[in-house]
C-alpha cells in the first residue's frame, strides 16, 4: 500500500507547487487519492480543508497571500480552469499602487459564470468578459493590468478619485501605464476622465 500511496503523495504535491500548496478534491482524485479518504486526510492533519473542495497540505510553506490562491481556485469551472481575475481595489493593492487595503477581494468573472452555492462574503465579484491583453499572472493567479484596472476603477466610482491619480502617477512612474497605451483608448467618458486624471503626469 505504501508504494501506491507514495506515488499519489508525489503526484499531488507536484500539482499544488504552482498553486502554493492548494489543491481541489478532483485533482487529488485525479493524483490517486480515492474520495472516500479525503476526510481521513483532513483528520489526521495531511490535508487543510480551507473550503469546500479546496485543500492546503499541511507541510507546504505558507504563501504571503494565501488567500488569493484559495479564492482563484474556487472559481475553476467544470474543466478546472479558473475563471476569476483579480481587479478593481484588489489589483490596485497588488500592483501596488496605492495604500489601499480592501477588506473584501474583488473579482472579475465571466458574464456566463455560475456557482449553485453561496457566493463567500469575502468576494465582490464583479461581470466582465476580458481580454487576454487586460490580464497578467501574479503570485500564481490572474490579475488586471494596471490600465485596466484604473479603468474599471473609474466605471465603478467607489474609490476615491485623488487614489486614483495617485496610482496613474505612480504606475507612469513605474512605466506599468504608458502615453502610447493613454493615446490609444478609445473615447467614452472613462476613457476621457483618465486621460484627465492623467494629464499633468505626461
Amino acid at each position: 500500500m505504501a508504494g501506491p500511496y507514495k506515488e499519489a503523495a508525489r503526484r499531488l504535491y507536484e500539482i499544488t507547487q504552482s498553486q502554493q500548496g492548494f489543491f481541489t478534491t478532483k485533482q487529488a482524485t485525479r493524483a490517486g487519492f480515492a474520495e472516500k479518504t479525503h476526510a481521513y486526510h483532513v483528520k489526521v492533519r495531511n490535508w487543510i480543508r480551507e473550503h469546500r473542495g479546496v485543500y492546503r497540505l499541511a507541510d507546504f510553506p505558507t504563501a504571503e497571500r494565501p488567500d488569493l490562491m484559495l479564492w482563484y481556485l474556487w472559481s475553476q469551472n467544470r474543466q478546472e480552469v479558473p475563471e476569476g481575475t483579480y481587479s478593481h481595489d484588489t489589483a490596485l493593492s497588488l500592483h501596488e499602487l496605492s495604500d489601499i487595503m480592501p477588506s473584501k477581494l474583488h473579482m472579475t468573472v465571466p458574464k456566463h459564470f455560475r456557482r449553485n452555492s453561496r457566493i463567500p462574503e469575502v468576494l465582490i465579484l464583479h461581470r466582465a468578459d476580458l481580454s487576454e491583453s487586460d490580464i497578467e499572472q501574479m503570485q500564481g493567479v490572474r490579475v488586471t493590468r494596471p490600465l485596466r484596472t484604473v479603468l474599471d476603477l473609474l466605471q465603478t466610482g467607489h474609490v476615491d478619485r485623488n487614489l486614483i491619480r495617485q496610482a496613474i502617477d505612480e504606475a507612469m512612474r513605474r512605466g506599468l501605464i504608458t502615453g502610447k497605451q493613454i493615446d490609444s483608448l478609445p473615447h467614452d467618458r472613462f476613457r476621457d476622465s483618465f486621460r484627465e486624471l492623467a494629464g499633468q503626469h505626461r
